[in-house]
């Protein structure tokens, strides 16, 4: 999990690098740019812990007993996870 200081680091960072490589042209409102960029970084975080939430869930319903940390758990983990990923739009 980020903290709000890296994250608004990272938006300092977006931000500029959008206007450097003129992706957008030079921000008349950089706290707004820098505000929605922290917003879809949080987005995207929680996003990705309830796809964790979810997969563990589906992992520990399994009639077998898979171990967290084995090989078998990590193959499952990464199935579903891209599964989940799927189904929200984000692969």
């Amino acid at each position: 999990m980020l903290s709000d200081d890296k994250i608004s680091h990272l938006s300092h960072i977006i931000l500029r690098r959008l206007i450097e490589e003129k992706l957008i042209k030079t921000a008349v409102n950089e706290a707004q740019i820098r505000k929605e960029i922290k917003k879809i970084i949080n987005d995207h975080q929680k996003g990705g812990f309830e796809i964790e939430s979810l997969v563990k869930k589906k992992i520990h319903s399994l009639s077998r007993n898979v171990v967290e940390g084995t090989q078998e758990w990590d193959v499952l983990y990464k199935k579903y996870t891209e599964e989940e990923e799927k189904k929200k739009g984000l692969l």
